[in-house]
């Protein structure tokens, strides 16, 4: 018997700041073909749904409700899905929709919640493991051995990327932005940690690399580096952006590139295909998921009810958060 009826969920009245969030009823979607219903636990709080509040609207096509990335339970199954069945507990890539009670989301998709963590740890894996994989890995084709610089290295995406990389035999830098976030960024695998409000990394990129520099730099800042990541990059380097952040303008001389053989690129994940997000999928089971809860473990910063979803937001714009923001969608 399918769900029917009314759910919370929380969307933007308007463009704006986090005050515009607006919770309230909205119909249970309902799944289509190839898709399962899933009874929300937590939904996971990104950049994205900041900005998408900020712009009042998602993607054309799109519902307005926020999120993700959720974990739950499947509570129905849409027609040509196997694999899956009714009461397993899932986390899932989601395009939009997550910051509810109920979210229809491609089987494809839908992970099983590893052995190891719970409910509240597999609602942070969906989108930070999906950038990282498809940037990091596909894009940035880092190999054991490699030197990582990762921008922001105890975020949600950052601190997921470098457990996945030094699992993957590869060597990292963060930066952060205090000694206790640099503190939390080595305790995720971070070889070295760079505050970049005393220290200037390029010069500490120099230093831990014997000068070489890096192979690849997972960048969340947007344009105000472009100069300095060149600097800071090795001999046929990459250079993969996931923000364009407060300088969306991305501008350095282009023989800085060819000196270096630099391949500066970016990505948006929400509009990749759905063929190339269940590829990425498929090679998070296999690869990843094994060392989840050993080797990679999500860190949670703060875990607030549907309800005070703006607060989230704010404390996201804050930059005070280490780790992953969560709401909690059971029982409002």
């Amino acid at each position: 018997m399918s769900v029917q009826g009314a759910m919370q969920a929380a969307w933007p009245a308007r463009g704006g700041g986090p005050d515009v969030i607006v919770v309230g009823e909205r119909p249970i979607p309902q799944p289509a073909a190839g898709q399962v219903l899933i009874r929300t636990h937590y939904a996971g709080v990104n950049r994205h749904d900041v900005n998408q509040r900020a712009r009042g609207s998602g993607p054309k096509g799109s519902t307005d409700i926020l999120g993700l990335e959720v974990s739950g339970a499947i509570a129905e199954i849409g027609a040509d899905v196997t694999g899956l069945r009714a009461g397993d507990e899932v986390c899932a890539l989601v395009d939009g929709g997550g910051y509810a009670q109920w979210v229809v989301a491609d089987a494809a998709l839908v992970m099983p919640r590893p052995a190891a963590l719970d409910m509240r740890e597999a609602a942070a894996l969906p989108e930070a493991l999906f950038t990282c994989w498809f940037n990091v890995v596909q894009l940035g084709r880092l190999q054991r051995g490699d030197w990582l610089l990762v921008h922001g290295g105890t975020s949600g995406v950052g601190s997921i990327t470098l457990q996945v990389a030094r699992a993957l035999g590869a060597k990292t830098i963060a930066t952060a932005g205090s000694p206790a976030k640099c503190e939390a960024a080595r305790a995720f695998g971070a070889d070295v940690a760079i505050d970049y409000r005393t220290q200037d990394f390029v010069a500490e990129v120099a230093s831990a690399t014997a000068g070489r520099g890096v192979d690849v730099i997972l960048d969340m800042v947007g344009g105000a580096y472009a100069e300095r990541n060149l600097a800071a990059l090795a001999m046929d380097g990459r250079i993969l952006h996931l923000a364009s952040g407060a300088t969306p303008v991305w501008s350095a001389p282009l023989r800085l590139i060819m000196e270096k053989r630099a391949i500066v690129t970016g990505s948006l994940l929400r509009p990749l295909d759905i063929g190339s997000k269940a590829m990425i999928a498929a090679a998070l089971k296999t690869r990843v998921w094994p060392l989840l809860g050993t080797e990679i473990r999500p860190r949670i910063d703060s875990v607030l009810p549907l309800h005070e979803a703006g607060a989230a937001h704010a404390r996201m714009e804050s930059s005070e958060h280490i780790g992953k923001i969560l709401l909690d969608c059971r029982s409002e």
